[in-house]
């Protein structure tokens, strides 16, 4: 696994990108990048199994092109990616190996990468969290760039603690974040709907991310994004508002239930601040070319 050299590199701010990017595409979406084995064509698992054998090796060879495939047929229709964790580390060190090289073929389309790792953690280790996957690590006399995506996903339940080393680490690169405030799934509001002095917690969330943001400005956003869940576009206006700086990172689309018309509207209420998740999971055999005219042009341009 490559981790380049850190070097005197010109970097802008992440959050003018993404925005110079979704305008440029007119298409306000991410492709969700989260290998299921059960989801790559038999004849990219064929392939990769003929090379490396039914291993933990094999399944990250298919992983692996069945992304880059995807990144081919979409890099000029979209802005951003978002490789999610989990779904690599399930196959070990070569799973991890995948992950990273999706998100560097990803940077080399030009593509504006979010690390779905969700962190949340405190103190020494949220500082290597971030440093890990926004920032640049010490060897020795020589520093490197672990694995260099551009946005991180941070849990912030356990305070500021946890969320700072993150801000830190995107002020000192140009990165950003995309702090969980009203997620997508169906039990969330067990903890995240709970009212605290009449305010429910996830609203009370997006003030301190509102409060993060202001001090972490890109020409027109603040870089400190926020993750508010497709299947609740009701609670998403209202966020809206809380914060008015911060750009959305809208799972739930689709599969979860999440409506097109929920993501137009909040467009016609003035919002230009959603990114809109589609999993590549629905890319499935036979599919990637139709996405080119008919998905991405239809639905997500309407609300752009």
């Amino acid at each position: 696994m490559f981790c380049p050299f850190l070097e005197n590199r010109e970097e802008e701010k992440m959050i003018n990108k993404l925005v110079a990017k979704i305008k440029e595409t007119k298409a306000p979406i991410v492709v969700g990048l989260d290998p299921m084995l059960n989801y790559i064509p038999e004849h990219v698992q064929k392939k990769a199994f003929a090379e490396f054998g039914e291993t933990l090796e094999g399944a990250a060879e298919a992983i692996w092109q069945f992304n880059k495939e995807i990144v081919d047929k979409t890099y000029d229709l979209i802005p951003a990616v978002k490789p999610q964790i989990a779904m690599y580390e399930q196959f070990g060190v070569p799973g991890i190996e995948a992950f990273k090289k999706t998100v560097d073929y990803c940077k080399s389309k030009d593509l504006v990468v979010i690390g779905d790792i969700k962190r949340g953690d405190i103190g020494s280790t949220s500082a290597a969290y971030a440093v890990g996957h926004l920032g640049s690590v010490k060897v020795g006399s020589k520093e490197y760039v672990p694995f260099d995506e551009d946005f991180a996903t941070v849990n912030p339940y356990l305070g500021s603690d946890g969320v700072n080393p993150f801000i830190d680490v995107c002020k000192e690169h140009k990165k950003g974040l995309f702090i969980l405030v009203k997620t997508s799934n169906p039990s969330s509001g067990e903890f995240q709907d709970q009212l605290i002095d009449g305010k429910p917690l996830y609203e009370l969330v997006g003030e301190k991310v509102a409060q993060w943001g202001a001090d972490c400005m890109g020409d027109e956003y603040s870089y400190i994004g926020a993750v508010v869940g497709a299947t609740y576009p009701e609670m998403g206006k209202v966020l809206r508002k809380v914060m008015p700086k911060s750009y959305i990172l809208v799972p739930g689309y689709g599969a979860q239930g999440g409506q097109g018309k929920d993501l137009v509207q909040g467009r016609r209420t003035g919002c230009d601040r959603k990114l809109i998740q589609r999993n590549h999971c629905g890319l499935q055999a036979g599919s990637l070319c139709k996405i080119r005219s008919r998905e991405f042009r239809r639905c997500f341009q309407s609300c752009s």
